[in-house]
């Protein structure tokens, strides 16, 4: 009598809610979409260390008849993808169709290493303009986003936007090729500042001392993103996805995780 009490007052208990599944929707085709870049964007090896790529939360604002495909590597610019054959493994994987997001400058900035290093006002446009080039001989598609915003405060808390010249340089070559731009520089370094210097720490890394052996003093990384970070710059992205009505938009599941 006891269990039948108990399991009737079980059953009168409200379900707790889940997250609902993504609805399939059988009429949208399934695509593919690629995304190149560096560090802010890639997949990270480590699940234990807190840094993600913002590439790596895509795929949970997006339907599963979008497949995202990560070709993002961590230290890579414009220069470093082509010259150590990334660019051509991806395009050997390219069918017609397809959609490949790029974004770059972090490392493109590095004037001491020569071996990353691309001018803004040179190699880096000449670069991107191969990337659509080579995207469009294979009748794909290419997509350009400017390089995300670092947290670089000033003594007096004053924003420094140090990725300017890239953003721009992307921007131009987008609308000189008629490329869909994405401009997650602006949208980034306004949502920075508007959130202030302890406001948005948590979108950022900040190590502890003595719990990672790369950095038993801890650390302060205020250009790779923690899992918060990561979320919003790809919420920046499926948002304006939406806002520009981009064919990639009706593959969005949701705007909120």
């Amino acid at each position: 009598m006891k269990w039948a009490i108990c399991y009737l007052l079980l059953c009168a208990l409200p379900l707790a809610a889940k997250t609902p599944e993504p609805n399939p929707q059988p009429s949208l085709v399934p695509i593919r979409l690629h995304l190149v870049g560096d560090s802010t964007m890639s997949v990270k090896a480590n699940p234990a260390y807190p840094e993600r790529g913002w590439g790596e939360l895509l795929p949970a604002f997006m339907l599963p008849q979008l497949t995202i495909i990560n070709h993002a590597a961590n230290g890579r610019s414009t220069r470093r993808f082509i010259n150590e054959g990334r660019w051509q493994l991806l395009l050997s994987e390219l069918s017609a169709g397809d959609y490949v997001l790029i974004q770059f400058g972090h490392n493109d900035q590095k004037i001491a290493d020569p071996a990353r290093y691309a001018a803004p006002e040179s190699d880096y446009p000449a670069f991107l303009r191969q990337f659509v080039t080579d995207i469009r001989a294979k009748n794909a598609i290419p997509l350009l986003a400017s390089s995300i915003c670092r947290r670089n405060f000033n003594s007096d808390g004053v924003l420094i936007r140090d990725l300017t010249a890239y953003a721009e340089a992307t921007a131009q070559v987008a609308t000189e090729l008629a490329v869909s731009f994405f401009d997650l520089q602006q949208q980034s370094c306004n949502f920075i500042e508007n959130a202030g210097l302890a406001g948005s720490q948590p979108y950022f890394i900040q190590i502890p001392a003595d719990l990672y052996r790369k950095f038993p003093d801890g650390s302060t990384d205020n250009t790779h993103l923690t899992l918060q970070g990561a979320a919003k710059i790809a919420q920046f992205f499926v948002r304006e996805l939406k806002r520009q009505q981009h064919p990639l938009a009706a593959y969005i599941y949701r705007e909120l995780l």
